[in-house]
C-alpha cells in the first residue's frame, strides 16, 4: 500500500492506494506508511482534493476509489455520492431510499473509509447536523459544509 500526505486548510490528510485504487483517506499524517510521489491515482486524487479545498465544488465520482465495506455500507456510500456539493440529505431520507433505518445509515456514514471523497459530511440529522467522526468532528463537518456554500 502506498500513501500520499496532503496539507489542507483542515489539517493533514493521508491517502492510501492499493492496486491503482484509493482505499482510504485518514485525517492526520500517516507516519508509518510507505510514501510515494509518482503514483498516478494518488496524485489524481490529491489534485482533486486541492481543487475542492479552493472551490468547494469538486465532485469525486469519477476518481479511482474503492471503499471496502458491507453490501449495506456500500449502498449508503453510493447514495452519499449522489449528493452534489452544497446540498445535503438527512439520514432519514437515505434510510427511506434503502428501506432501512436512520441509525443504520448513520452507522454506515461513520464507517466510511473515504471521507470527503465519499461525502458523509453531506448527510445531516432531521433537526441538526448529526455527527461526524472525521477530523475535529462537527467542527470539521461544519467547515466542509461552509466551504461548499451550504452553511
Amino acid at each position: 500500500m502506498q500513501t500520499l500526505c496532503l496539507k489542507t486548510v483542515l489539517g493533514d490528510l493521508t491517502l492510501f492506494e492499493h492496486d491503482g485504487k484509493i482505499m482510504a483517506l485518514d485525517w492526520g499524517h500517516g507516519m508509518d506508511a510507505p510514501r510515494v510521489t509518482d503514483c498516478a491515482p494518488l496524485c489524481q486524487v490529491a489534485e482533486a482534493l486541492r481543487r475542492y479545498f479552493k472551490s468547494g465544488q469538486e465532485e469525486f465520482i469519477k476518481l479511482p476509489l474503492e471503499a471496502h465495506g458491507t453490501a449495506f455500507q456500500r449502498q449508503v456510500w453510493g447514495e452519499m455520492q449522489k449528493i452534489p456539493p452544497g446540498q445535503v440529505k438527512t439520514y432519514g431520507q437515505i434510510a427511506k431510499i434503502l428501506n432501512s433505518s436512520p441509525r443504520a445509515v448513520g452507522t454506515a456514514c461513520g464507517a466510511n473509509p473515504l471521507p470527503i471523497l465519499i461525502p458523509c459530511h453531506r448527510v445531516v440529522g432531521q433537526n441538526g447536523l448529526g455527527g461526524y467522526s472525521g477530523g475535529d468532528g462537527l467542527d470539521t463537518k461544519t467547515s466542509l459544509l461552509r466551504l461548499e456554500g451550504y452553511l
